[in-house]
Parts: C-alpha cells; sequence; structure tokens
C-alpha cells in the first residue's frame, strides 16, 4: 500500500461505525494517559523549578556575599592605609632611618598585620618599596603594574587576586591565595604613596559564605513552603483527573454497549429481512430466467447475477458490523472469512494458522478487527495481487501478521512526518498499547508491507 493512501485514507461507509467505536475508545484512554502525563509533568516541573531556583539563588547569594567580603576588605584597607600607616610615615621613614623604621613597624604589627591581613607594602610612584613588614622588601624596586599605576594617579581603591609569581611577591608564596587591595595615600608631607594589603582569601571567602548563608534559610524557607501550597493543589488536581477518568470510562462503557447492541441488531435485522428476501428474489428471477423466452432470458440472467452480487455486498458488511463466526467459531475461522472476501477483489489471499486457537475474547476481537483494518487498506490502496495472513501464539503473547506483495511506501519518512487524517490503524495501534501490546508497520516502495500486531493474552 502506497504512504498517501494508507494515511490518508477516505472512511468507507461499511466501516464508519467501526471507527467511531474506535475513535470514542481510543479518545478516552488518551485522556487517561493525558491525565497522568499532566499530573506527572506537573510535579517534574515544580521539582525542576524549586532546584532551578535554589541553584540560581545560591549562586547569586554566594556572588553577592563574596563581593560584599571584597568591598569590606577595601573598606578596611582604606581605613588602615588613611588612617593608621600614612599619618605615621614621617621623612625618616622615606630616607630608611632605621628608628622611624621601628617605630612605624611596631604600629603596623600591632594594629594592621592580623588576620586576614598578612603582608602591607608602601610605594614609591618609581617602584621603591618605602616601607613593608618585611624588612627585606625596604629599599628595593619593582616596576608597577599598570593597574597600580593608574590607581595612584586617579584614586580609588583596588582588588585583585594577587600575582605569587611575581619577584615581589615572593615572601608571600606557600600560603595560599592572597586578596591584593591597593590605594593611594599622602604622607604628613603631601607626598604621594601607594598603600597595599595582602589578605587571606581563604578569609575573604569565609566572609563571603557567611553573607549569603545568612539568607539561605529564607530562600530555602520559601522554596518549601512554595512546595507545601503546590501539594494541595496537585491533590485536587488528581482527584479531579481520577473523577473525570471514572465518568470518561462509564461513557465508554455504555457506548461500546449501546455500539454492540446496535450492531448486533442491524446485522440481525439485514440477515433475517434484506437478504434473506434477496435470496428469494435469486431464486426467483434465476427459475424466471430459465422458463423465459429467449428475448428477455439474457435480462433475467443478468437481474439475477446482480442480485446474487448485492447478496455477497451485504454478506461482507454483516460480517464488518458483527463478524458471526468469531465467538462461536474461533479467530481463525472469523479470519478465513475476510481472506474469502479478498478473492472477489483479485487478490489470493492465504490464511496460516491453528485451526482452534485459545484466546481471551479483547484479544481475539483486537486481533480481527487489526485484520479487518490491514486487508481493508490493501483492498483499497496497496494493488496487491497476493496477501498473507498468519496467526502466532506462545504462552504469553498472540502475534497477528499481514503481509502483501503491493507497491509499499517509505514507513519510516511516515513515521517521521505522519500525515494527518488517518483513524484506522492509529486507533488500532493505541487499542493494542493500552492492552499491553503493540502494532508495526514496515514497508519500502515496490517492495510490499508488513502489519504486525502482538497481544498479551496471559
Amino acid at each position: 500500500m502506497s504512504a498517501p493512501a494508507a494515511i490518508q485514507e477516505p472512511v468507507p461507509r461499511r466501516g464508519r461505525a467501526e471507527r467511531l467505536r474506535l475513535r470514542l475508545r481510543a479518545l478516552l484512554w488518551g485522556r487517561r494517559r493525558g491525565g497522568d502525563r499532566v499530573v506527572l509533568t506537573f510535579a517534574l516541573a515544580g521539582l525542576a523549578a524549586v532546584v532551578v531556583i535554589a541553584i540560581a539563588g545560591a549562586l547569586v547569594l554566594r556572588d553577592r556575599g563574596l563581593s560584599e567580603a571584597i568591598d569590606q576588605a577595601k573598606v578596611v584597607t582604606r581605613v588602615t592605609g588613611e588612617g593608621i600607616v600614612a599619618p605615621r610615615v614621617t621623612r625618616g621613614v622615606l630616607r630608611g632611618d632605621p628608628r622611624a623604621l621601628r617605630h612605624l613597624d611596631a604600629v603596623v604589627r600591632r594594629d594592621v598585620v592580623h588576620n586576614p591581613v598578612v603582608r602591607v607594602k608602601l610605594w614609591t610612584a618609581g617602584g621603591r618599596i618605602v616601607y613593608s613588614d618585611e624588612h627585606a622588601l625596604i629599599g628595593q624596586r619593582f616596576p608597577l603594574g599598570a593597574d597600580e599605576r593608574k590607581i595612584l594617579a586617579r584614586g580609588g581603591v583596588a582588588a585583585e587576586e594577587s600575582d605569587l609569581s611575581r619577584p615581589e611577591n615572593r615572601y608571600e608564596r606557600g600560603g595560599g591565595d592572597l586578596l591584593e587591595v591597593y590605594l593611594p595615600v599622602r604622607t604628613p608631607d603631601g607626598r604621594r604613596l601607594l598603600f597595599e594589603s595582602y589578605q587571606r582569601f581563604s578569609s575573604i571567602a569565609t566572609g563571603g559564605e557567611r553573607v549569603w548563608l545568612a539568607f539561605a534559610p529564607v530562600l530555602i524557607g520559601g522554596l518549601l513552603l512554595l512546595e507545601l501550597f503546590q501539594l494541595p493543589l496537585a491533590r485536587s488536581l488528581v482527584k479531579r483527573l481520577r473523577a473525570g477518568q471514572a465518568e470518561s470510562e462509564q461513557l465508554l462503557r455504555a457506548a461500546l454497549e449501546v455500539s454492540d447492541a446496535e450492531r448486533r441488531r442491524l446485522a440481525a435485522n439485514l440477515h433475517d429481512g434484506a437478504v434473506q428476501e434477496l435470496v428469494g428474489v435469486s431464486y426467483t428471477l434465476s427459475a424466471a430466467a430459465r422458463d423465459a423466452d429467449p428475448k428477455h432470458r439474457a435480462r433475467l440472467q443478468d437481474a439475477a447475477a446482480r442480485t446474487r452480487a448485492t447478496i455477497r455486498d451485504l454478506r461482507t458488511l454483516l460480517v464488518d458490523l458483527y463478524p458471526p463466526n468469531l465467538e462461536r467459531a474461533g479467530l481463525p475461522a472469523a479470519l478465513r472469512d475476510l481472506a474469502v472476501n479478498l478473492e472477489h477483489h483479485g487478490i489470493q489471499a492465504t490464511l496460516d494458522a491453528p485451526d482452534a486457537v485459545a484466546l481471551p475474547k479483547p484479544a481475539q476481537a483486537l486481533l480481527y478487527r487489526i485484520a479487518q483494518e490491514a486487508l481493508r487498506n490493501v483492498v483499497e490502496h496497496a494493488e496487491a495481487s497476493r496477501v498473507l495472513v498468519r496467526v502466532e501464539t506462545n504462552a504469553t503473547v498472540a502475534r497477528l501478521t499481514v503481509s502483501d506483495d503491493g507497491v509499499g511506501f517509505d514507513s519510516e519518512a511516515v513515521r517521521a512526518a505522519p500525515p494527518q487524517g488517518h483513524f484506522g490503524l492509529r486507533m488500532l495501534s493505541d487499542l493494542a498499547e493500552e492492552a499491553g501490546g503493540s502494532v508495526t508497520m514496515q514497508s519500502q516502495p515496490g517492495a510490499g508491507t508488513t502489519i504486525a500486531a502482538e497481544v498479551p493474552i496471559a
């Protein structure tokens, strides 16, 4: 069967009631599965939102806490440099006088160098270290970085991670990462110097953690409160979905019972009424043709042949409406009736099935409907000359296969982008999945089509 024909098949009149019945059943079962997906999606979306908000909030608060801690380090460095160190930088300190340096050193070690500050330095614009609590650095010259020169010229406070590989920082190595904070200060005689303090980065980070951890209970508590508010809403939604599902199931059962009863009534009326009347008409026409003069004999024979053809069509319709052999004689006999009907369309049909197959009634009916739909597509779209219908069973599964030698189509392309308008096999596939089975279709252009259905029987 070609892809466009198989997918965009018109609804034949003789199968309209069955298609409507299957569509209703698939729709209601689809709502049941859709309700489960809605609840699951709601729960997962709420959980994902809580996780995302918690992670994002933690990252923002952590960064904000670290920024606050660095700002605090800048404030401490400004107060230390401008309020403690700069006022005590005398001309003796600038000349390197040992007595003046000892006096400044005593103040720095008492009031400045304590955790987290591990080192202080005073620089001239030319790169000479005027003072450091590491006395070996006093008087040495090192080039200032571009940022340091910029701060010294324009003012302000800057902070960055210290580059411990630079030679002026060799005495700070081995103590972990350091935060370097620097700003310009003025001595009592108005000279401009660069003041640097080196602080342990771990202490700064710990201070930042204290800041954001103070807000963490509020964040986590708010998220938990939000989740607690969502739980009653989710519970209410589940109850409503279950109530709707129960109502849908009741409607489905009522609709199926009415449909089955109406199909049986129509089949019985046709069989006992119109079909029997037409059988009598065909006998009458055949008898009249034998006794008629040659002038009217051909017309009577033609009328008798057309009446018999109409009887065959009606009996085919009876099988579509309600297959009498399905419950009485079993699935193989009902499938044999379907296969015989294909011969009227010039298609050689072969049935490969055990004479007796013990199947539960729901599985038996479902496999019959799948075979009926597949063979209808063979007749209408496949342009096939042969078709094989095979039934296999084991302890747990019944398998039905319908294979034809028709024109075929690209089944992979159809699965990737299914055209609109196909209801028959799609609804039967939904029913098989609902029963725990499956319906698959394999086809290639020019290589025919195979439809396979599996239904659990245990």
